[in-house]
Order: structure tokens, then C-alpha cells, then sequence
């Protein structure tokens, strides 16, 4: 039943009056199921909202907020004109100077421009009729205000009915934002043209060149729902993709190109295929569309299995061609099987303490090799990327910052041929000893006699450097001159325990062993400056050794891009140097910041 409704004035607001009613609904026992229902319906928030919208315009057509006049220009130079033609006071003279004044006279003219100008979208008129083979059907015209932005939808052909559906919504985009469209609509007309017999890159060429107001007809999905729940999952991108080169994508304008490192968060996984993601930074509020880690690993696999892919798999960016393409259905899936890939061979590496890969004269060269990698432990955190990566494809990433009391995240840094890591690490450790502390390796070498024993090296017999290797206790280890040398995670861990930076030059292989949340460690990849004028005449000004030939130039570039080729998806900072000095300062800034900034990581560090 319904109680007496309280006295209500004028003023009282619409969704106030509606409160009110909801309030005197009492269920008695003949009508209860009704006005439940009612209840459930008054009590709604959306319908409160869509009350408060209303009394909002209601009181904007009250107020007619419209300019007190739209002349102002013409108004001041009369009033000037008239102020001149007899004698002036004191303020009188102060006005006119006044509004003499070119900026007075700007600010006047743009408000005369803006006063005159309507700014409300005009929207042509409803159909009155709709046509007979709609009367039938449940018929929705959908009128969107759109600038030169995209629609943010994209449309497939139905293989069965021919008709147009519409197959995604794009997070953030015009669709999204109005609400009123929905992945399955049927879409029959656009502004009044039919577009039944049309495809859908003619529809698409339509509706991305209409600007203004769209109209669009359309038969709304039966029991559809897509209204996207954004999600908070990032991803690091471990290859460049370009999806104008991608022919296998539904919509090449729908597609988000990004470089190898950019972190992208992905807002929609609804589709097997292609993801919505937006990239961190971008302003651009509209989600586009990436090939899902599945859909990629699928048809890397199908390229290798069709030998258009390289075994050596790379991060650089893949192109795509007319195999991809032939594999794929009108939604753009594979069927193409999987097929198993073989592993990428490792070039060989070095140990990364006393011998790194700094070249010191053209004829040395690197005879202190990697034995054997070292395996991990049973139960070892690892990351994907060191256990079962065929593709480099994506890596899910989380914001850190270390909290107070931590162990300080493991620097490691890594170098190519010429770059003089050792010696760049020794320079940050001599200037700041107490803040950071280098892991001191193990060899089987005498000890000479101005040598300390847990100094410059631990020294230890040579069977316990090799019970120590079966124990994989090292993170790689070597042989110089008929001596092993290896550098232990004991020595790391000595260093981290005193809450130290411990800094580790390593060869890049042993990031698959160090790349753990115990570690975290922040990668820096340092890397010459090699001008092309180098090539050719070599300065006294390159931080390079002098006696270098362009042989050993080209060797330096070529070492360079192997490393970032190879493990360019694990670094985080790419140190150019340039010179001793200059590198030095940027290496100490770096390492200033990685502890009091926020870094993306791998989301399985900080998961417990």
C-alpha cells in the first residue's frame, strides 16, 4: 500500500520527490510482489542520477545563461568617442587611456566572438518512420557527437546472416563513452545510408570520415552486456610491433604500435585473440588493440613450422606475410597447429670480475670462457623468461619501491666489447665505500703477497672450487691460465646482508640465474659511443684505447648489437659512454635513483 504522501513544495527536487515515494512504498500482502518491484525500481541509483541530470538542465533552462550582449567592441569605441568630445576629468582620462589598450580591446573582440557563436550540437531530426522490414525488430538510433577522433569500434561480416555486427568495443573511445553501443549490435544504417550490402572496410572508411553527428541504426544484441571493467594488468613489451605491417589484424587503425620495453596495460582480455591495451604515459585515453600472448606464440610457431621464421628467436620486430594471413579466420585466429621450436644457442661468455669484455689493445683477446651454466635448485623462484620462453613476447610487470629496511635491490650491469664495466664499477665503489660493495670472487690461484684473502679475491683449493660448482653455487666461473675464478651468490649475499648496493658485472647469460625475486636486480647494459667518424680517424678525445684499428671498431658495434639483440628485453637502463668521466656521473645518478624511485619489475618479485 501507499501512505499519504507528505506536502511537497515547489522547490522540492525530482529525485527528492522520488526518495519520498520509495519511502512510503509499505508491501501489504495482496500487492507485495508489485510493490517490491516498484521499490527495487525507485531505489535504483542510476534512475537517482538520471533525476538529478534532469533538475541540472531544468535549472541551466531557468537560468538562460546567455551573454548580456554581444557587441562590446562597439560598445567601448562609443563610449571612447563620446568620453573625447568634452572635457575630461581625471577618471574620465584614466577610462579612455583604459580602453585604448590593445590587450583591453583583444579581451573585448574575443568575447564578442565567443558571444555570437552557438555552441550546441545541431543534430538533425529523429526518422519518423522506420522501414517495414524493421517494424518487426527491436530497432535502436544510436546519435553520437564525435571530433576527428576514431569511433572506437570495429565490425565484422556474420559468415552465416551476411549481416554487420559490431565485435569490439574500444576501452575509452566515443562508443564506450556513450554507452549505447554493445559488441553484437546490428548495424544496418549509418546517417540514413544502408550499409547491408557493403564491407566492412567500406563501413569503417564511412563512419572514421563522418564528423559531428553520427546516426547510426542498429539492432541491439539479444542479452548483451559488454560494458568493459578495466583492469589493472601491465605488461613490459619484449618486442616492437607495428600493426600496419600486421596483416592479420581486424582493423590496422584499431592497432597500438609499440617498442620493445614500453609497458603497456591491458584493459580488456575478453577476446582470445586481441587484447585493449593503452600504453603507460600516453595521453590518448582510447584502448587499441594487441596481439595476445597466445594468439603471437601461435603464429611464431606456425611461421617456424612453415621455415619463414629464424631458429635464433630475436625481439626484433616480426613482419608478417601472406602465411599469416591465410592461417587466420575472419576474427582473426589461427588454426595452424603448435609446433615445438628449437632453443636459441647462447654465443659463449666470459666471466665478468678480474677478465670482463673491456678492451684494453687489439690484440687482446678473450680466452677465459663460460664452462657450463649453472643450474638452478629445485624450487627456485624464477621468472618466465628463465625457465620456458620460446618467444619473447610479453612480461606481466608491478610498480616497486624498496620500503625501508629492505636489502637493496642487486645491481648488475652488463657490457659489451669496450665498454670497461670493471673498471666503471671499481670507480663507484672507491668513491662511496660504505654505500656499496663489490661481491669478491673465488679463484684457485695463489695468493700473491700484497693480496688479502676476502679482499681482492677468496682463494680456495681447486677441489673446492669444483665441489662448489656441482653445488651451483657460483653465478658463472671460468678458466684463465690453468686458474678458475667464478664469482659466488655467497659473496653477494655478504654484501646485501650489510644493507649495501652490491655491484655485479656479469656476462649476460648469468641474468637467466640472477633475474629472481630474492635479487631484484636492476640491469644496466653499458655500451660505447662509437661515431662513424671513428671508423675511418680515430680522435684523441674517444674514451677508446689508442691502437685500435677499424677492425676492432666494427667488432666493438657488432658486440654491442649482439647484446642488446640477445638480452636487450632484461635491461633496464642503456648507459652510452662517452667518456670516463661523464659515464661515471651518469652511473652514480642512475644508482641514486633506483632507490628512491619506483620501478617497473617483474609482478612475480612482489607477489607473496
Amino acid at each position: 500500500m501507499i501512505e499519504a504522501m507528505p506536502i511537497v513544495s515547489a522547490s522540492t527536487g525530482l529525485h527528492e520527490t522520488l526518495a519520498l515515494l520509495t519511502s512510503q512504498l509499505h508491501p501489504d500482502a495482496n500487492h507485495k510482489e508489485d510493490l517490491v518491484f516498484l521499490k527495487d525500481v525507485f531505489s535504483e541509483k542510476s534512475l537517482s542520477y538520471l533525476m538529478k541530470i534532469h533538475e541540472k538542465l531544468k535549472q541551466y533552462e531557468k537560468q538562460s545563461p546567455t551573454p548580456v550582449l554581444h557587441s562590446a567592441s562597439c560598445l567601448a569605441e562609443d563610449l571612447a568617442e563620446e568620453l573625447q568630445s568634452g572635457v575630461m576629468e581625471d577618471d574620465e582620462r584614466e577610462l579612455l587611456l583604459l580602453l585604448s589598450t590593445p590587450h583591453l580591446k583583444a579581451v573585448l573582440s574575443a568575447h564578442d566572438t565567443v558571444a555570437q557563436k552557438n555552441f550546441d550540437p545541431v543534430l538533425p531530426p529523429l526518422p519518423e518512420e522506420l522501414d517495414d522490414d524493421l517494424e518487426e525488430e527491436s530497432v535502436k538510433i544510436v546519435r553520437l557527437v564525435k571530433n576527428k577522433e576514431p569511433l572506437g569500434a570495429t565490425i565484422r561480416r556474420d559468415e552465416v546472416t551476411g549481416a554487420v555486427i559490431v565485435a569490439r568495443i574500444m576501452r575509452g573511445g566515443a562508443a564506450d563513452r556513450s554507452g549505447l553501443v554493445h559488441v553484437g549490435d546490428e548495424l544496418r544504417e549509418v546517417n540514413g545510408n544502408l550499409i547491408i550490402h557493403k564491407r566492412p572496410d567500406e563501413i569503417s572508411q564511412i563512419l572514421s570520415q563522418s564528423q559531428g553527428s553520427i546516426t547510426l541504426k542498429i539492432i541491439p544484441a539479444v542479452g548483451e552486456d559488454d560494458r568493459l571493467k578495466e583492469s589493472r594488468v601491465y605488461l613490459r613489451a619484449l618486442f616492437d610491433y607495428m600493426p600496419f605491417e600486421d596483416k592479420a589484424t581486424p582493423c590496422q587503425e584499431a592497432g597500438l604500435p609499440f617498442k620493445r620495453g614500453d609497458i603497456l596495460q591491458v584493459v580488456s582480455q575478453d577476446d582470445a585473440t586481441w587484447w585493449q591495451a593503452k600504453r603507460v604515459g600516453d595521453c590518448n585515453l582510447r584502448a587499441a588493440l594487441i596481439p595476445s600472448t597466445q594468439f603471437q606464440e601461435r603464429r611464431l610457431r606456425y611461421r617456424m613450422k612453415m621455415g619463414s621464421f629464424p631458429t635464433a628467436v630475436s625481439p626484433k620486430t616480426p613482419t608478417y606475410d601472406r602465411a599469416d594471413r591465410e592461417d587466420c579466420d575472419s576474427e582473426g585466429t589461427l588454426n595452424g597447429q603448435d609446433i615445438v621450436s628449437p632453443k636459441s644457442k647462447a654465443a659463449p661468455a666470459f666471466c665478468g670480475h678480474a677478465f670482463s669484455w673491456d678492451f684494453y689493445s687489439a690484440g687482446l683477446r678473450r680466452s677465459f670462457r663460460l664452462k657450463k651454466d649453472r643450474q638452478s635448485s629445485p624450487g627456485e623462484p624464477r621468472t618466465p623468461d628463465a625457465n620456458q620462453t620460446d618467444f619473447l613476447i610479453y612480461e606481466e610487470v608491478t610498480q616497486y619501491l624498496p620500503r625501508r629496511g629492505e636489502r637493496p635491490r642487486l645491481i648488475v650491469l652488463i657490457g659489451s666489447l669496450g665498454a670497461r664495466v670493471t673498471e666503471l664499477k671499481q670507480k663507484v665503489i672507491t668513491e662511496n665505500p660504505r654505500r656499496y660493495g663489490v661481491a669478491v670472487p673465488h679463484t684457485t690461484r695463489s695468493r700473491k703477497s700484497h693480496e688479502r684473502e676476502g679482499v681482492e679475491y677468496h682463494f680456495i683449493t681447486k677441489a673446492a672450487f669444483e665441489a662448489d660448482i656441482q653445488n651451483n653455487r657460483f653465478i658463472e666461473y671460468g678458466e684463465y691460465k690453468d686458474n678458475l675464478y667464478g664469482t659466488s651468490l655467497e659473496s653477494i649475499h655478504s654484501i646485501l646482508d650489510r644493507n649495501k648496493v652490491c655491484l655485479v658485472d656479469v656476462q649476460p647469460e648469468a641474468l637467466k640465474t640472477l633475474r629472481t625475486a630474492e635479487y631484484k636486480p636492476y640491469v644496466i647494459f653499458v655500451r660505447p659511443r662509437i661515431h662513424n667518424s671513428q671508423c675511418k680517424k680515430l680522435g684523441s678525445s674517444s674514451s677508446l684505447s689508442v691502437g685500435i684499428t677499424e677492425e676492432d671498431l666494427q667488432e666493438m658495434m657488432q658486440s654491442a648489437e649482439r647484446v642488446d639483440e640477445r638480452y636487450g628485453h632484461w635491461v633496464d637502463y642503456i648507459l652510452v659512454k662517452e667518456d670516463p668521466v661523464s659515464a661515471l656521473a651518469e652511473l652514480q645518478a642512475v644508482l641514486q635513483r633506483v632507490e628512491v624511485e619506483s620501478h617497473w619489475v617483474p609482478v612475480c618479485w612482489v607477489r607473496t
